[in-house]
């Protein structure tokens, strides 16, 4: 097929941590050809002249994946093609290749008109922020360097899957666990992996479908875990999971049939791992509970709130050699015992792990923990123009108020009894809330105060 060089790139797909946009209105062929020549001579220049590129199983994937390889061959840089993989094979690619320049075709849990780039040019691992505003200049201005570049085609699934093999240790216990790979990219590769482990499981929706016919593909919003709930109550069985779309984020259901929300599920992690690993610092993103650091206290820990972003939270658990870190989102990063990306399958049995050695519950295993009032995310239609002009007016009320706040991502209002969070969405043209209170009434004061406001601001 014939591309051109695309001279109307949509700035807006250039986000805080990735490109994404609908298929084809914003996010097209010649998009992904010329985003391909210009990451091919962008790693030239560093050095570079070789990548790794996968993509997941959405329907606009092939073509857009064909466009892109096209234009990076069209530089001179050699290809390694992964094909349909999930974003966590892709990392482990770049790891066990020691390729650190590549690609991800993917828009993760986004809806499924939705596609994207994921993209790192060198070990620093994700581009963010400022690195994709300055490569989108470098495309705009189409200076790219001509050659003729080969495509090697490289199966990732085996050493991906002896990484689980070798690294998790069952005990007795043998669980009953329901899968929901929600028709996402995990759906040709979740049954190979779970069965080299001792458990008897089902998996629902594990047809390969990039319509996500079945429910959207983002575990981390309750709704979309309803037939997980359903069928966890039905069956008896001990927990339920789910990943979304590309398969770096988990989503967890208890033998009751209740959503655990990331950041409780954290504390499962962290009471697990704490007295095993010397490093007793943890990575929380702004939108977890004060349930997770208060624990994380009082294990005698050290926790350390950061920016949203998986691009963010997953370079700092790096750059500060944490033993564990994530965000509310569903990524979570392992260091203790695994390579420190986030996969949602590999999350996923590290708590069946847990629970293999015991015979306690999840609930049981969360027992003392401290509870508050929240929230789910509040997300407010907002353009990408406006949000941040938004996100300025609030910090500057917060601070005529003198209320104490974190504003490292946003504007994270910190409260005796509790916090408001008002950031933008680097995923969309959205401003997302979160509100948590030590009581209903307090929650209310707090969630009214912000909503009423941003809403002023935003008209």
């Amino acid at each position: 097929m014939n591309y051109k060089y695309k001279e109307d790139i949509k700035k807006n797909i250039f986000r805080g941590y990735d490109v994404r946009g609908i298929y084809p209105t914003e996010l097209d062929e010649d998009t992904c050809y010329t985003f391909g020549m210009g990451f091919g001579t962008h790693i030239l220049k560093e050095g570079f002249h070789q990548c790794v590129v996968g993509h997941d199983n959405r329907l606009s994937s092939p073509s857009l994946y064909q466009a892109l390889i096209t234009g990076i061959l069209s530089t001179g840089v050699d290809v390694i093609s992964l094909g349909l993989c999930t974003t966590p094979m892709y990392y482990y690619a770049c790891i066990y290749l020691n390729i650190p320049s590549g690609v991800m075709v993917t828009a993760s849990h986004n809806p499924k008109d939705d596609n994207g780039l994921k993209f790192a040019f060198n070990e620093s691992g994700n581009c963010k922020g400022v690195e994709i505003q300055d490569f989108l200049q470098e495309l705009l201005e189409g200076n790219f360097v001509k050659g003729e570049g080969q495509v090697k085609e490289y199966d990732i699934f085996p050493a991906y899957k002896k990484l689980f093999v070798e690294g998790l240790h069952f005990g007795d216990r043998r669980l009953k666990v329901v899968i929901d790979p929600a028709n996402g990219a995990t759906s040709n590769f979740c049954r190979e992996i779970y069965q080299e482990f001792p458990m008897d499981f089902i998996i629902i929706n594990e047809e390969n479908d990039g319509n996500f016919p079945n429910h959207h593909p983002d575990p981390c919003v309750e709704e979309n875990l309803t037939q997980l709930k359903e069928k966890v109550l039905s069956t008896g069985a001990d927990i339920g999971i789910s990943f979304d779309g590309d398969g770096d984020r988990l989503g967890v259901v208890t033998a009751h049939g209740k959503f655990l929300p990331t950041d409780i599920y954290m504390i499962v992690i962290i009471r697990d791992i704490i007295h095993k690993v010397s490093n007793k610092k943890f990575l929380y993103d702004v939108k977890c509970s004060k349930t997770l650091s208060d624990e994380i206290e009082r294990l005698g820990g050290e926790g350390i709130c950061y920016r949203t972003g998986n691009s963010y939270t997953k370079a700092k658990v790096r750059d500060d050699d944490l033993p564990f870190g994530g965000e509310l989102s569903g990524h979570v990063y392992f260091r203790d015992r695994w390579p420190g990306f986030d996969s949602g399958m590999y999350a996923g049995l590290r708590v069946l792990e847990i629970l293999s050695h015991t015979e306690k519950s999840l609930e049981e295993l969360l027992e003392g923990i401290n509870h508050y009032y929240s929230t789910d995310e509040i997300k407010i239609t907002s353009s990408d123009d406006k949000k941040f002009q938004v996100i300025e007016k609030v910090k500057e009320y917060v601070e005529s108020n003198n209320y104490p706040y974190n504003g490292i991502d946003g504007v994270r209002v910190n409260y005796p009894d509790g916090w408001a969070l008002i950031r933008c969405s680097n995923t969309g043209p959205n401003i997302t809330l979160r509100f948590e209170a030590s009581s209903e009434e307090k929650l209310q004061e707090y969630q009214k105060e912000y909503m009423d406001l941003v809403q002023q601001l935003n008209q």
